[in-house]
């Protein structure tokens, strides 16, 4: 399975910004070996000039942040999965920590959001992870199977091999997205491999997913962290603002 280095650009860049940044990753992108899936969530508005930029490199494929689960209709301020993909977005993040804490999404919500992009072709990277108060308390287990089996449970009759195509699990511990705070070698082997249980434990074995890890990755850290056996790509916020930084991470 090829390693998946995902980047969430937040609400950074406008876009000329991100019209350069892309234009500097294509750069740094051309004649690559595909050995690596690269993946590149901007702001909706930089979407197109992204998705051009990136137009004629393999294995890389451009996203969006967010959306709304319905084709049209009276949601103001919301955006819709045809209009991202007009756009060239083709993936979406869904249940990222800021959207469960910030803005308050529930997991029955986010169930509506993956089942609604996997049954519009769209993939998606859904994540999950659990708060500082939350892992000292020891609800690590408790909130990674209420986050996946709540949030998860409206495709579990979907076809396997679409799952396994369009379904991507991130694992970001909240404590440590921005922080500095980077889980230990020790910490991100026994999450993944608890989400690989949960996940195991879902209606048609979902473990066959590949799973990323997130929170404050950056190139000093990217390498040991590809390296543990059940991480299966990054996804990766403030280092990849900058193109020379995502493009080491990329390489590591």
């Amino acid at each position: 399975m090829k390693k998946i280095i995902a980047a969430n650009w937040k609400m950074n860049k406008d876009r000329a910004q991100s019209r350069a940044a892309a234009e500097e990753l294509a750069s740094g992108l051309a004649g690559r070996k595909a050995e690596r899936t690269v993946m590149i969530f901007p702001p909706f508005l930089s979407i197109a000039e992204v998705s051009k930029a990136l137009g004629g490199c393999a294995d890389t494929v451009v996203g969006a942040q967010n959306f709304y689960p319905a084709e049209s209709g009276a949601y103001t301020g919301e955006i819709s999965l045809a209009m991202l993909a007009d756009a060239g977005a083709s993936w979406v993040l869904v249940g990222h920590s800021e959207r469960r804490h910030i803005l308050h999404e529930s997991d029955v919500f986010l169930a509506q959001k993956t089942q609604f992009a996997l049954s519009r072709n769209f993939g998606v990277v859904f994540c999950i992870g659990e708060t500082l108060e939350e892992r000292e308390s020891g609800k690590l287990a408790d909130v990674l199977t209420r986050q996946i089996s709540q949030g998860l449970s409206a495709v579990f009759d979907m076809p396997s091999n679409l799952l396994q195509e369009k379904l991507i699990i991130a694992y970001e511990p909240v404590w440590a997205i921005g922080t500095g705070k980077v889980a230990g070698d020790r910490e991100v082997l026994e999450a993944h491999a608890k989400v690989k249980e949960i996940l195991a434990a879902q209606p048609g074995d979902l473990s066959i997913l590949p799973v990323l890890y997130g929170g404050s990755v950056k190139p000093a850290n990217a390498q040991a962290l590809l390296a543990l056996a059940n991480v299966d790509g990054l996804l990766v916020g403030g280092a990849s603002l900058e193109a020379k930084s995502f493009l080491n991470i990329i390489n590591a």
